[in-house]
């Protein structure tokens, strides 16, 4: 159809590039903190980053030290390592031009950060800030099994690596932050992520709306009732 030969393409199905994935139900900040203390250590920046910068796995382990200005605190998603059919490691660069970005990291997982370059990042330059245990590339399918002696351990056996960027997501939409800052600090060229986590963020405005008309309904109440006792 693109090339003109045809007018119409046969091959559609209603529905599709329409995806309707049921949003996820963000974990608390404390099991975070819990799988910290569970995970092996080399791996806790992994965590880290994967939260509260945001970051896909893919973009965690294409992550080199050159991409990393910790004295600034940010970091430069641009190599990503994929994993393909086989187990077989392909270094490429982000899908879109969104995904080529500078994120900034907190200053507190900063230290956390440094002390992981000192122990298990590759030397050199351009040696990968996430490596295995033998210091070959990090792989998904060697973490997997560490990752689920973790998740069980924190009471969470269902639990993908990914929420947690779901949850540093949902965290960054609830700052206020705009959506075309979201989709920055996401990566994304569509406004659709971004607007979920928006709505997100919408609902947990109106529960705070909520709790703070119930403070000031009391409030009212008690003062009424002291009027009437005196």
């Amino acid at each position: 159809m693109e090339d003109e030969l045809i007018r119409r393409n046969p091959c559609r199905i209603k529905g599709a590039g329409m995806p309707d994935t049921p949003e996820r139900e963000m974990i608390p900040l404390t099991k975070v903190v819990e799988i910290l203390g569970h995970v092996p250590e080399r791996y806790r920046a992994l965590v880290l980053l994967g939260t509260f910068a945001s970051l896909r796995w893919s973009e965690l382990t294409g992550l080199r030290r050159a991409h990393l200005d910790l004295d600034g605190g940010t970091l430069r998603v641009a190599g990503v390592l994929v994993e393909i059919g086989g187990g077989k490691l392909l270094d490429d660069s982000p899908k879109s031009r969104a995904g080529r970005r500078v994120v900034a990291i907190p200053s507190e997982i900063i230290p956390d950060l440094r002390a992981h370059l000192e122990r298990f990042a590759e030397p050199g330059e351009n040696g990968r800030v996430f490596t295995g245990p033998k210091g070959g590339p990090l792989k998904h399918s060697g973490f997997r099994r560490t990752w689920n002696r973790t998740r069980s351990a924190v009471g969470l056996p269902d639990l993908h690596f990914h929420d947690l960027r779901h949850v540093g997501n949902t965290l960054a939409a609830s700052t206020g932050a705009s959506l075309k800052e979201l989709m920055s600090r996401m990566g994304h060229s569509s406004t659709r992520a971004a607007l979920i986590y928006q709505h997100a963020s919408q609902d947990r405005d109106r529960t705070i709306a909520q709790a703070l008309g119930s403070a000031f309904r009391v409030a009212r109440e008690t003062k009424i009732e002291n009027a009437g006792g005196t």
